[in-house]
């Protein structure tokens, strides 16, 4: 028994995504290197460690069937939920949100969410949906909703929408209609429109957005027009831009970016690291990047078509999707096409929960790759 643990615990891994995920993990180490600065090198110490308590927690939860995964996503959605509650009630207030809680240690329970919501709905389909019914869309678009509307009270826009989109996912991939989809896709191209016509309008300081706070309608108005206030609220994203743009084709050199070391970025060791990184290596090495999250997320994909299971399939769909999202997020804020909302970069931005989270959801892609019947994997080949 004991020999067979072992065996199965070298032979778990799912090698291209493995190779992947080493370049990532490469390029965002050396990325650290360089943005660390004068009082913050023990990130770049403390980021190793993240990275082999990630790859622990990736370890462990590979070896895990994905017929036990799912048993326990009902209580694991609840758990997080009930947290998300008492962060409401109990929770630690800093820089004015309240999304920490302590139990001993401090923890961030929307973090868990990010895969709890996930993981529930697609148990919800394994079980009880095998019909595309309109209930089933309802039932699944409440546990959807609940955290959602949860950590955007914190508030935590960012997560929310990570929640949000992760769930979304599986929804989709469960066989969601296009006709649901097309009139959200048109309000949305409707609401951005009405927004841009009456900027000037909204913007106002009189104005009230009522449904969002007015850090988060600043951020908006910001980014519509970063120059209204350079030096306040549009300086992370001109300083953004300006690093990104100051690259041009082949980077400043490792370790020579200006902007960065001159601390003109902001928050350069984690939502805004990509700005090193493109300073300094150019739109060549920006390419190279992003092929390398393309072929993270195409990885997943096909673990995903290649599932055994209706859980495991919509599970791993959702999970390469949830990549998507981060990179597009984070790019498109730092970049200025998106408003900053606080969600990193995988694998580069420095934060030890959001590495774990990252690690969990590799290890849940790899279980459900190593569970791939072997008649599958012959054909792979």
């Amino acid at each position: 028994m004991l020999i067979r643990l072992i065996k199965k615990a070298f032979t778990v891994f799912d090698w291209p995504l493995l190779l992947i995920l080493c370049t990532l993990a490469g390029i965002g180490l050396l990325s650290m290197y360089s943005a660390v600065g004068v009082g913050t090198e023990w990130r770049f110490e403390g980021q190793i460690r993240n990275f082999i308590l990630a790859f622990l927690v990736m370890w462990a939860v590979a070896m895990i069937p994905p017929k036990w995964l799912m048993q326990v996503s009902v209580p694991f959605y609840i758990l997080g939920v009930v947290l998300l509650i008492a962060v409401l009630l109990f929770g630690i207030t800093s820089k004015g949100a309240t999304r920490w809680l302590n139990v001993g240690v401090v923890i961030q329970p929307s973090e868990m969410l990010k895969l709890s919501v996930p993981m529930m709905l697609a148990w919800y389909f394994d079980r009880y949906a095998k019909q595309n019914l309109i209930r089933h869309y309802i039932a699944t678009g409440f546990l959807l909703l609940l955290p959602f509307f949860l950590i955007l009270k914190q508030p935590d826009l960012g997560t929310a929408l990570l929640v949000f989109a992760t769930g979304f996912f599986v929804m989709y991939f469960a066989g969601m209609s296009f006709k649901v989809l097309l009139p959200a896709f048109l309000l949305g191209v409707l609401g951005l429109a009405l927004i841009l016509h009456f900027e000037d309008v909204l913007c106002s300081p009189q104005f009230d957005w009522v449904i969002l706070h007015d850090y988060q309608k600043h951020r908006v108005c910001t980014l519509l027009d970063p120059t209204s206030d350079p030096l306040g609220k549009g300086f992370h994203t001109i300083q953004g831009m300006i690093a990104i743009g100051s690259g041009g084709i082949f980077g400043k050199g490792y370790m020579q970016g200006t902007q960065s070391h001159l601390d003109f970025v902001p928050e350069s060791t984690t939502d805004f690291i990509f700005s090193v990184f493109a300073e300094e290596f150019g739109l060549y090495g920006c390419i190279i990047l992003l092929l390398a999250y393309v072929a993270l997320i195409f990885r997943g994909m096909m673990i995903a078509v290649k599932s055994s299971s209706v859980f495991g399939c919509l599970l791993a769909g959702a999970i390469s999707l949830m990549f998507f999202v981060y990179v597009f997020v984070n790019i498109g804020m730092v970049s200025g096409i998106l408003p900053i909302v606080g969600v990193p970069l995988p694998f580069m931005s420095y934060g030890g929960t959001a590495l774990v989270t990252l690690g969990l959801a590799c290890g849940i892609l790899m279980s459900v790759s190593y569970h791939i019947p072997k008649k599958k994997k012959d054909k792979e080949v």
